[in-house]
């Protein structure tokens, strides 16, 4: 895989070029201090991947990448600073088409542990399908689902997703009308990168959304999503689910691991849960959710020809976890249905 570095600082430049060098499959093909840099380097490189800083001199890196997604789309990883502020930024450069986002050096991750994280997600920016993009415009109106998911109180959703997955969950959930069952979510996503995602999806959809914190109840109107580098699982409580927010190894190189998430909903709730793997690279959730499928839940995977990266459903699908394989756009209706059916059997 050839690649082009695209950051203002030098010293950055050349971490990003060590860290990528470590790996035999990746190639550091040149660097470019900004964006206009980087447009000359493009054309005489055709670099397979680029890592882009956000903060740049001349041109901000939003503007590059929406240029770019436009007349000339290659697959983007945005390399940014662990804040607040510029975890909301990095979310609009996923809009915008950007693959994936990874923590800067200089965070709190060790540099062994960006080294890794940087060669995955170059190695899934390679495989993405990547398409010109309009500028997006003002987000349209939730697209509510047609089926009522009324006296669904005991139920639960379960979604995991990787590379491209913010757009995709954000496509799922937007469906969910605003009494759908208790919903949690894995993204593979930084730290403070999750805060700014859930607020992101609480302004668009009709369930309200947060970040899950230990103790909050599974409950009908509610999405929960993982923490950055934290599990998330559910337990039984009596009647009810409860979250818990909890340390532990990475599992498939991950933390929250949708394996972890899939394995404790399989275990909790059975035959009375639904979920889907969406969009991602690697291998993580399919073993969860075959233990979701063999315990009695209904599962969906995300199909490949709408799929950012057709790596995690792959995997489900070949182990034999999803009762359904289904095109991004099909996949809430048909949760939505699950659950119904299942609520009136």
């Amino acid at each position: 895989m050839r690649v082009l570095v695209v950051d203002d600082s030098a010293l950055v430049r050349r971490i990003l070029t060590d860290a990528l060098s470590k790996h035999d499959d990746i190639e550091v093909v040149g660097t470019a201090t900004d964006p206009y840099v980087a447009r000359e380097r493009i054309a005489q490189l055709r670099p397979d991947v680029i890592t882009l800083d956000i903060e740049m001199p001349r041109m901000d890196g939003l503007s590059f990448l929406s240029k770019l997604m436009r007349h000339f789309p290659i697959p983007v990883v945005v390399c940014s600073s662990l804040s607040q502020e510029n975890s909301e930024t990095a979310l609009r450069a996923l809009a915008l088409g950007a693959v994936d986002v990874i923590a800067k050096p200089g965070s709190s991750l060790s540099a062994g542990e960006i080294t890794e994280e940087l060669a995955r997600a170059v190695r899934a920016a390679s495989h993405a399908r990547v398409v010109k993009r309009v500028e997006p415009q003002e987000p349209p109106a939730a697209v509510r689902s047609t089926i009522a998911t009324l006296n669904t109180t005991n139920k639960i959703i379960a979604l995991g997703a990787s590379t491209g997955g913010t757009q995709a969950l954000e496509h799922v959930l937007r469906r969910f009308p605003v009494d759908a069952p208790g919903t949690v979510v894995v993204q593979h996503m930084p730290e403070h990168f999750t805060l700014s995602f859930a607020k992101r999806l609480d302004s668009v959809c009709a369930m309200r959304v947060q970040e899950a914190k230990d103790g909050d109840y599974v409950v009908p109107g509610l999405v929960l999503i993982a923490p950055g580098g934290k599990h998330l699982v559910v337990q039984a409580s009596g009647a009810r689910w409860v979250a818990r927010v909890k340390d532990g190894p990475k599992v498939h190189h991950q933390r929250p691991a949708v394996d972890v998430l899939f394995q404790s909903v399989a275990r909790s709730a059975g035959r009375n849960a639904v979920g889907a793997i969406l969009t991602g690279m690697g291998a993580d959730g399919a073993k969860g959710m075959l233990a979701m499928r063999e315990a009695g839940s209904y599962t969906v995977a995300q199909n490949e020809e709408t799929c950012v990266v057709y790596g995690m459903p792959r995997e489900a699908v070949k182990l034999g976890a999803a009762t359904d394989i289904l095109p991004l756009d099909r996949v809430a209706d048909a949760l939505l249905h699950a659950v119904h059916a299942s609520a009136h059997a």
